[in-house]
């Protein structure tokens, strides 16, 4: 049975209302993406401290002995989460990590990310997979503003763009966060917060996410990359606009810090992934992740 929102408040770092005193451990086994977002940049280094970045990309089987060195070394840790480097649901490796994880570390809330595109037609699974927590990444309700920040989506093995993209992508992710709730399993929303395109429309994600069911409201700054590199990043003010207009319709999350998709540790406090990934090293090379 999965953990409950008054417990996830209490034990997972992402929901606590003033700060993280738990700690997490983000386990990289996810490879390819299926969106391809304009301020996205997938890479493999040890420098950069943001989301989509890792050290190493890992096979399910590999994460039980980090796993057991993390909580040695962070006996803090309560949450096994996947969140990357691309989608969960892009591929079957998360799943089969999690159920892994479920033998193994029956202890540990276990708690994945995804952009949402396959989130309907999977949620069975993710439910069986006795997930505690979903976050859910939606960065539009309004198919015209969610084309402004995707190339494209793959599809079922068909690259699909614009508009026509958009509206698929949103129809998933709605869907699938009414069956994942439904399920009594709680649901975090990220909002990539880009002023000039979705800066006005936050009020109604947030409106739309929790008619839908997420309980938690995550809006994550721009960090100016890959083809949105020339946006400007958001101002404190915008920021806080931004928080007021979707704090009308669900409770926030305030605390996050861009975590990498191999971060260990408490967030903001401690920080071992170099220590845990060292032998999975990549000598800062970056490299590119598939799309597919």
């Amino acid at each position: 049975m999965s953990k409950s929102f008054s417990e996830l408040q209490k034990e997972h770092p992402c929901y606590g209302s003033h700060g993280a005193t738990t700690g997490r451990i983000h386990l990289p086994v996810c490879p390819g993406c299926n969106i391809a977002c304009r301020f996205c940049e997938r890479s493999l280094n040890d420098t950069e401290n943001r989301p989509g970045v890792t050290s190493k990309v890992l096979k399910p089987e590999e994460t039980i002995p980090l796993i057991k060195k993390a909580l040695e070394i962070s006996p803090e840790i309560r949450v096994a989460g996947i969140a990357g480097p691309g989608d969960t649901l892009a591929s079957n490796n998360a799943i089969k990590t999690f159920k892994l994880i479920d033998k193994e570390f029956p202890q540990l809330i276990k708690c994945m990310s995804t952009n949402g595109l396959l989130l309907a037609e999977r949620a069975d699974e993710i439910i069986k997979a006795g997930i505690d927590s979903l976050t859910v990444t939606v960065n539009a309700v309004d198919p015209e503003i969610e084309a402004q920040l995707n190339d494209y989506i793959v599809w079922h093995g068909k690259k699909i763009e614009g508009v026509e993209a958009a509206k698929i992508l949103i129809e998933n992710q709605l869907e699938g966060i009414r069956k994942i709730a439904q399920a009594g399993i709680t649901i975090k929303v990220n909002t990539v917060l880009v002023p000039r395109i979705n800066g006005s429309h936050i009020a109604q994600i947030a409106k739309t996410v929790a008619a839908a069911g997420a309980k938690k409201y995550n809006i994550i700054p721009l960090i100016p990359t890959a083809k949105l590199a020339d946006e400007p990043a958001p101002s404190c003010q915008e920021i806080h606009a931004a928080r007021a207009a979707a704090a009308q319709y669900i409770e926030l999350f305030l605390h996050c810090n861009h975590c990498r998709a191999d971060a260990v540790g408490v967030p903001g406090r401690t920080e071992f992934s170099k220590v845990l990934y060292a032998k999975f090293g990549s000598d800062g090379i970056k490299e590119n992740f598939s799309h597919g």
